[in-house]
């Protein structure tokens, strides 16, 4: 029997970033400028409210999370008192705004950005290759990963040996060792997509495959290194991100969403959080 969604959520503006943790799925929900957290049984609850769009989302080992703020190319820390504080500022590095991020548990955080503007009509002379952001625990920050065309969703393989990354514009998953001291080397194409999939938000399975969603092609697929399609589930708005969550990670969270456009969204905020469940659970970060 083909798998099928269940709608858990129903009215976020702009679900982004899903992310398990500590029992809960946290969300950026980024076009109403918040975080919020869904409880399995529970409702939703706004976690931190900002000023302007949000973006990934992770925690340091003291428990403290991070939040990337989009437009101003910085990422936030939590304090104690639940206010947020610079944590570290992407500007020298990002050339566009900051997006999606993956933690790895000691704390070493790496964040993309667009490269460019989206805004229409897009000029192909302002086209721009982008680059990773690296930043140590302390909030020292570094360029890596370069020449990436739209960088996305990310995930760390178990061991934190490697990291893979969706590139959005050329509609692949690209793959770079990660050293010891948090660099990353040796590029590698992981797997060409299918031509219908422009992958955003990626998490990673058990068994070494990774669910993408697919924004172009409403639907979630998995995927194994090489690029072979593994598997494929509908949804019935364009999938955003998606992340592998609950006590037994078999939980398939995604994020849906009718439109990208800022105004739209958070003017009809009919944008949904569904999930189904999976044979395979969820491994590595987040």
């Amino acid at each position: 029997m083909s798998k099928v969604f269940q709608t858990l959520i129903a009215d976020l503006a702009f679900g982004e970033a899903p992310r398990w943790h500590d029992g809960r799925l946290y969300v950026a929900d980024m076009h109403a400028h918040r975080v919020v957290a869904f409880s399995p049984g529970g409702g939703l609850e706004t976690i931190a409210q900002f000023d302007a769009p949000v973006g990934g989302l992770g925690w340091l080992p003291t428990g403290q999370m991070l939040v990337v703020s989009m437009h101003d190319r910085r990422v936030l820390r939590q304090e104690p008192g639940g206010g947020f504080v610079e944590h570290a500022n992407l500007s020298e590095i990002a050339t566009w705004h900051a997006n999606d991020m993956v933690v790895a548990p000691n704390g070493e955080a790496y964040v993309g950005n667009f490269g460019f503007s989206l805004d229409p009509p897009i000029d192909p002379a302002n086209v721009k290759m982008a680059k990773l952001a690296r930043i140590s625990p302390d909030g020292a920050v570094e360029a890596v990963g370069e020449e990436l065309f739209f960088p996305n969703g990310m995930v760390i393989t178990p061991d934190g040996a490697t990291l893979i990354v969706a590139e959005s514009a050329s509609r692949q998953l690209t793959a770079f060792a990660r050293q010891a001291d948090g660099t990353l080397t040796d590029r590698r194409l992981w797997a060409s997509l299918p031509p219908d999939v422009t992958p955003d938000g990626i998490c990673l399975d058990a068994e070494g495959a990774v669910w993408v969603a697919g924004l172009s092609a409403n639907a979630v697929v998995r995927i194994e290194e090489g690029g072979r399609e593994l598997d494929r589930i509908a949804t019935d708005q364009q999938a955003v991100a998606c992340m592998l969550g609950g006590d037994d990670r078999r939980t398939l969270f995604v994020c849906t969403a009718d439109t990208t456009d800022p105004a739209t969204c958070r003017a009809h905020p009919n944008a949904r959080l569904v999930a189904a469940q999976v044979d395979v659970p969820g491994a590595g970060h987040p």
